[in-house]
């Protein structure tokens, strides 16, 4: 509340120096957007930054952090997921700097024991193109996830199975890559990972970010999640160390824009060095999934953005940041459903900077399939070899309930369509899909195995 006020009070300064300030008007806008969009999905609460000029202008939250914490506090550190990935391609770059790596080294050299990292780099691992298979691709947390786990641990598990494609040759989403590329920072940087962040970025930014394993507890939002359109229910999080490299950090939304505001002016790493992040790596064949090193690059209503999101279990985020312009919005949640993050980012980024939210496109592998096991969900239908293990684990007794229930409520699925075109992730398919019911339409993620009969691993309804 204090930013809040603190932007507010801003418009008694002179014309020069508050040019850049949000107005009444938009001030306004931003609230009740927010406002509707915490309604309307149920998510408890929202932490948001909004930088122009290169300048912090908005922090402000609204909403339950938690069941311990009844009012909303810019202050609190959200869990941001894989937006903590661009710090580590930062890092990486800072010891490049330095002489002490090279992104262009094959793994081999600082971990031997890895079969077939004589056949990708350390800039593949950043870019997602290593061919390393991921290991989270799901939108919720495994069972092996309840034990806690060292980095290792992971890489022995998923860093050591054979390459998904050869390297450079596709674009997949890789956590375990980032993994692989922590030990790495490690060996080069002579220190414990988080030391060097601390060290190199935090500290030099005058942000205090608190590790996602850390950040448990009565003083900390709570995580949340919703089976279909069940009850918002408090999630249990993953056990230490599954986030790591991968997405460990903790933040609020205004230290999150001190990133980006370093982002725009250059600051902190040399102009060579963000612009290395933020370009796009080219495949084998020249084309280009948009993404840089930890950060994607695209187009939005004709202005370049830098964009990444982040999802851990009862967390969604994202941070967009227009360089060019000198703007950046900020979006943190403490749910796991709603895609809060998506539509304020769009929403806020139409009042700061007009423009028109991005269109998805379709796709048609498998959408008769994925309708009819939505509708036998929604009959109380549940046909375990059609699942993974995972996925039936993630399908509870009370999980099937909640979907049977609150789905059978909106009458007949009226219209079901693909959202865009499908993507390989962690071994699996993934596909996203609009299902529109008489009374409203919802959003269908899934993760299949290859193949026409493929099972599901992931089958989660959202708003």
């Amino acid at each position: 509340m204090t930013r809040w006020l603190i932007a507010l009070a801003a418009f008694a300064l002179p014309v020069a120096v508050s040019a850049q300030q949000l107005t009444p008007a938009e001030l306004t806008a931003i609230d009740t957007a927010v406002s509707a969009a915490l309604k309307e999905s149920g998510v408890p609460s929202a932490s948001i930054a909004v930088v122009r000029g290169g300048e912090l202008v908005l922090s402000r939250a609204w909403g339950k952090p938690s069941e311990a914490i009844a009012e909303p506090d810019a202050d609190l550190p959200y869990q941001i997921g894989s937006n903590s990935k661009q710090f580590l391609a930062a890092l990486l770059l800072m010891l490049e700097n330095e002489g002490k790596l090279d992104l262009d080294d094959l793994v081999v050299k600082w971990l031997p024991e890895l079969p077939h990292a004589d056949r990708y780099t350390v800039r593949q691992l950043l870019s997602h193109t290593s061919g390393l298979q991921d290991y989270w691709p799901q939108d919720y947390a495994f069972a092996a996830m309840t034990r806690a786990a060292a980095p290792m641990d992971i890489v022995r598990r998923w860093g050591m199975k054979p390459l998904d494609y050869e390297p450079g040759t596709r674009w997949q989403y890789s956590n375990t890559g980032y993994t692989v590329a922590g030990l790495i920072a490690e060996k080069a940087g002579g220190k414990p990972l988080w030391q060097q962040l601390e060290e190199r970025i935090f500290t030099p930014l005058g942000i205090h970010p608190v590790s996602a394993d850390a950040a448990n507890g009565p003083a900390y939002p709570q995580g949340y999640q919703r089976y279909a359109l069940g009850p918002v229910r408090p999630v249990t999080p993953t056990a230490p160390g599954w986030l790591w490299a991968a997405g460990e950090l903790s933040m609020s939304a205004a230290e999150l824009a001190e990133w980006n505001i370093a982002r725009i002016e250059r600051s902190l790493l040399p102009r060579e060095d963000w612009e290395e992040m933020e370009r796009p790596v080219r495949l084998a064949d020249g084309t280009s999934h948009g993404y840089g090193l930890g950060v994607e690059t695209n187009q939005r209503g004709g202005r370049q953005v830098v964009v990444h999101s982040g999802a851990v279990e009862g967390f969604l985020s994202q941070n967009a940041v227009w360089v060019d312009d000198r703007i950046a919005v900020v979006v943190l949640s403490n749910a796991g459903f709603g895609s809060v993050q998506d539509r304020l980012t769009d929403q806020i980024a139409a009042i700061v900077l007009p423009q028109p939210p991005a269109a998805a496109s379709g796709e048609t592998p498998r959408t008769d399939q994925a309708k009819a096991t939505l509708e036998e969900l929604i009959a109380g239908n549940f046909t375990a070899e059609h699942f993974t293990e995972n996925a039936q684990y993630y399908f509870t007794t009370a999980a099937r309930g909640d979907y049977q229930q609150s789905l059978g409520e909106l009458g007949a699925l009226t219209r079901f369509e693909p959202l865009r075109q499908p993507r390989l992730r962690g071994g699996f398919v993934n596909r996203l899909y609009r299902a529109t019911f008489e009374k409203r339409a919802l959003v269908l993620s899934t993760y299949a195995e290859p193949g026409a009969e493929g099972r599901w691993e992931q089958f989660i309804v959202v708003p």
